[in-house]
């Protein structure tokens, strides 16, 4: 997607042929940086700090840390501590664990000296295929998108929560993916942006990239989505999600639930977008998700441009009041209007999933 014009991806092999370049996106939207993992531990330190973050993004960017790995050591033990070391920094995106255990299945039957060379392949089609399976997504969402809009004069409300757009994947997205296709089809379209607290990624990455692309778009505060809805001024809701039961429960950032629960009082469709890497074959009740406590300074500070320039972090909670930080929340299937994929679009119950997947175990 585009970046002042030009076309990024959000990972992508340095010019040594060997590091993998990033977009930093905690300096975003204020700088836009590239940063170069060269170690391991610089790829476990990228998903733990969400300098990369978004399931899809997570996945490549454990299987090229699984690469990195390799370049020191490719011996079983080396393998099996990278992938332990990958999959133990972030709990609730299950792209993170099928990414590593592909990987592991792909070299392990191969000589120590034919390993690294073989992992790098598989990276490479391991983001490949992320970006056209979002390329999909979006197409079979423009489709609901421009059924909606028949017959209308003003542009689609689309309200969506958290970053799920090709910041969160290789390209194109999950939830802004079909946006992305429906405005390059001349479908007028605005976004209503949730700022999404406490790391604000609506307000510091749905937003920018959106205005990098010229999509009309509003920030608001988390709390006025129920609100616009109750106006009438929401169409419709897209989110992405982390993981999603074969039951279709999903896991998103916290307060999508919120958001889901106000489209169903207002009669409003809410739609999920995923691949299907982010479907847990495992988990039958999102009850069993695991949700990621994070650090309380995420609740308690806030960062942000200053206007002499700059920026700062600034404390907002008094100093002796705690502060809890949940990561996730599940919204049931049953508020789910429809899960949207790359195979197409299906219900968010097992047999919708196992419609478009069949043979999955």
């Amino acid at each position: 997607m585009l970046v002042s014009g030009t076309p990024y991806r959000t990972i992508w092999l340095n010019d040594d042929g060997a590091s993998v370049d990033v977009i930093d996106q905690t300096r975003l939207p204020h700088d836009f940086e590239v940063l170069t993992l060269r170690t391991l531990e610089d790829a476990a330190h990228a998903i733990q700090t969400m300098v990369v973050r978004g399931a899809p993004l997570i996945g490549a960017t454990a299987a090229y840390g699984i690469c990195l790995g390799l370049r020191e050591d490719a011996s079983d033990m080396a393998l099996n501590h990278a992938a332990a070391t990958l999959t133990a920094t972030r709990p609730t995106a299950v792209n993170l664990r099928w990414a590593t255990e592909r990987m592991v299945d792909h070299v392990r039957a191969l000589p120590d000296q034919d390993r690294l060379a073989a992992a790098y392949l598989e990276a490479a089609r391991i983001a490949d295929e992320d970006a056209a399976q979002c390329r999909s997504i979006g197409d079979h969402g423009a489709t609901l998108l421009q059924t909606l809009a028949a017959g209308r004069d003003a542009p689609l409300n689309v309200l969506t929560h958290c970053n799920a757009g090709w910041l969160a994947t290789v390209d194109w997205g999950t939830a802004l993916a079909p946006i992305y296709v429906a405005h390059e089809a001349g479908l007028p379209v605005h976004v209503w942006v949730d700022e999404t607290r406490p790391r604000n990624q609506g307000a510091a990455l749905t937003a920018w990239e959106l205005a990098e692309h010229g999509i009309p778009h509003t920030v608001i505060v988390d709390n006025a989505g129920g609100h616009l809805m109750q106006a009438g001024k929401v169409d419709c809701c897209i989110t992405g999600t982390d993981r999603t039961t074969y039951t279709g429960d999903v896991a998103n950032k916290i307060g999508t639930y919120l958001k889901a629960l106000a489209a169903h009082d207002n009669g409003i469709p809410f739609y999920v977008a995923l691949p299907g890497t982010t479907i847990d074959w495992t988990v039958a009740d999102g009850a069993e998700i695991p949700i990621e406590e994070r650090g309380t300074d995420e609740v308690t500070r806030i960062t942000g441009r200053l206007d002499a320039g700059g920026t700062a972090t600034v404390i907002l909670t008094p100093a002796a009041s705690p502060a809890a930080n949940p990561a996730f929340d599940v919204t049931p299937a049953r508020l789910v209007t429809a899960l949207i994929t790359e195979r197409g679009v299906c219900e968010a119950s097992e047999a919708g999933l196992r419609g478009l997947y069949p043979g999955t175990r």
